[in-house]
């Protein structure tokens, strides 16, 4: 049985004369968690960007469970930043995605109610984006993305803007609630050691033109990924020497 949910194979985009991807081919099974990492202008934004349908690349092909990527998006994006709407409460947040997709108020409220307790908000569904904390933000953000029943999760940099004891906590977080679920996702990020924590494996992209330059495969349970560990900080230095030499071959 074919396990592959998204395939992507020598997709380009170019904007005018900038050259942004230059065969970018990569691979998503289900239930896997795939990072991406590549310097700052690589491309990375630029492939979610097509995956949702809101670009659309100049070659290559994309496909989903085997079939050619239709106008049906099967993807649930999390932005960089929590894009909460400050004037509507955290509820009404949780269930804008679901509104959008035509969903009465009252239904979507019932659907998302349940989840509160799960995502460490419980108590606080009638407060305003303000009144939460940065990692409770990002949490509110992540379950108004899945709560829309996608089939891959695309996260770009959710925690880029944390401080780092907050950032930390929610990697620990997302771990636990992507064991719980079985979630497929894919995500962007410019930090070494968030990707092998989180990640089955990591792909590396040039500078742009962004091509996939190396794939890392962690072979080591998660349990076992601690900073201090030698295969932990083995893959780290690996990966970070593949992105350093790229700037010492330009």
């Amino acid at each position: 049985m074919n396990d592959v949910r998204l395939e992507l194979s020598h997709i380009r985009k170019q904007f005018d004369d900038l050259a942004v991807l230059d065969g970018v081919s990569l691979r998503v099974r289900r239930g896997e968690f795939i990072s991406i990492l590549g310097p700052s202008g690589a491309g990375k934004s630029t492939l979610f960007r097509l995956l949702t349908g809101g670009l659309q690349p100049d070659g290559g092909t994309m496909r989903f469970d085997g079939a050619p990527l239709g106008d049906i998006s099967p993807f649930a994006f999390m932005p960089q930043r929590d894009a909460l709407m400050p004037w509507r409460r955290i509820i009404d947040n949780a269930t804008l995605g679901l509104e959008v997709q035509g969903i009465s108020r009252s239904a979507a409220r019932a659907k998302v109610a349940p989840l509160f307790a799960e995502f460490g908000l419980d108590g606080f569904e009638q407060h305003y984006p303000a009144q939460l904390s940065g990692g409770m933000r990002q949490r509110a953000a992540l379950l108004r993305t899945v709560v829309q029943d996608r089939s891959v999760l695309l996260l770009d940099e959710p925690f880029g803007a944390l401080d780092a004891l907050t950032r930390t906590g929610m990697q620990h977080w997302l771990m636990t609630m992507w064991a719980r679920h079985h979630w497929t996702a894919l995500l962007i990020t410019h930090d070494v050691r968030e990707a092998v924590f989180l990640s089955d494996r990591i792909y590396v992209l040039t500078a742009r033109p962004a091509r996939v330059t190396h794939e890392f495969v962690l072979p080591m349970p998660r349990s076992e990924r601690h900073p201090a560990s030698t295969g932990t900080s083995r893959i780290e230095a690996e990966i970070l020497d593949s992105l350093l030499s790229q700037q010492t071959d330009r």
